[in-house]
C-alpha cells in the first residue's frame, strides 16, 4: 500500500450495521476522496455494555451483504479476529505495524462518539495515529473550532475537508480532525433491535440484504439467547 491510498476506518459494534453507518461512511468518502472505506465490526466493544446482540459471523456477515453493491467499501475482520477490546489505537497500531501511514488513515465517527473522545483509551496519543473525520448525527450537528470541542488537543488538529488534498497531506507526519456536516439518516441499531423484537418492519433502515439475513436467521428476536462469537468468516478485501 502506497501513501497514495487513503483508507477510511469505520469502526462499531454494527450490532446490526445500518443506512446510518453506510451514509456515514460515503459522506467521509466523497468528502475527503479516499479510496476506500474498510468497515469494521469490533469483536468486544470497549465503550458498549452488556456483549453484542448478534455473534461475530452474523456481524460481519451483515456488513459484508450491506457493502456488497457499494463502491469503495469493503469489510474486514481484523478485530473480530483479534482477543480482547477492540480498543481503536490498537487497531491503528495494527495498521502501522502492516506498512500503513497515519496521514494514510481516515477514523470516521459520528458527532456523538467524538463528544466522549478524551475518555478513549490511549487518549490523546491516538489522535497522532490516523485522521479523524467527524460525521454530524441528526439532531448533534458537527462541532466547530470553538469550546464545543472536547480538549485542547483537539483545537490546533481541526482542518477544512478542502484542507485534505493528496498533495497537502503527502509525507506529512501531522494527522488532522475533519467535521463533515451530512444528512444521515437517523437510525440507531438499538431501535433496529427494539423493532424487530416486537415484530415491526425495518424497511428503510437497513439495506435489503440486511434484513432478509435478520429474518432468515431470527436474529433480535425476544426470545434471543445472547451473543457467541462462531467461526469469523475471512475479510472482503
Amino acid at each position: 500500500m502506497t501513501a497514495r491510498h487513503r483508507i477510511g476506518l469505520l469502526g462499531g459494534t454494527l450490532d446490526p450495521i445500518h443506512n446510518g453507518h453506510l451514509e456515514a461512511a460515503e459522506a467521509a468518502r466523497r468528502s475527503l476522496t479516499l479510496d476506500v472505506v474498510w468497515i469494521l465490526p469490533s469483536r468486544t466493544p470497549p465503550h458498549r455494555l452488556p456483549d453484542p446482540h448478534a455473534s461475530g459471523f452474523h456481524r460481519f456477515a451483515m456488513a459484508a451483504l450491506a457493502v456488497a453493491d457499494r463502491q469503495g467499501m469493503l469489510t474486514s475482520d481484523r478485530e473480530l479476529l483479534r482477543e480482547g477490546p477492540s480498543y481503536t489505537s490498537h487497531t491503528l497500531e495494527h495498521l502501522t505495524r502492516e506498512g500503513f501511514e497515519p496521514s494514510q488513515l481516515f477514523f470516521i465517527l459520528g458527532s456523538d462518539a467524538f463528544a466522549d473522545i478524551s475518555t478513549w483509551y490511549d487518549y490523546p496519543r491516538l489522535l497522532d495515529m490516523s485522521h479523524f473525520v467527524v460525521i454530524s448525527r441528526p439532531g448533534m450537528p458537527p462541532p466547530t473550532p470553538d469550546p464545543r470541542l472536547p480538549t485542547p488537543e483537539v483545537k490546533g488538529r481541526v482542518r477544512e475537508p478542502h484542507d485534505s488534498g493528496r498533495s497537502s497531506l503527502m509525507g506529512s507526519s501531522s494527522t488532522g480532525i475533519f467535521f463533515i456536516d451530512a444528512q444521515t439518516p437517523q437510525v440507531s441499531s438499538s431501535e433496529i433491535r427494539e423493532r424487530v423484537s416486537t415484530g415491526r418492519p425495518i424497511d428503510g433502515l437497513v439495506p435489503k440484504a440486511v434484513a432478509a439475513h435478520i429474518h432468515r436467521h431470527g436474529l433480535y428476536k425476544a426470545t434471543d439467547v445472547g451473543p457467541t462469537l462462531n467461526k469469523i468468516p475471512r475479510a472482503i478485501e
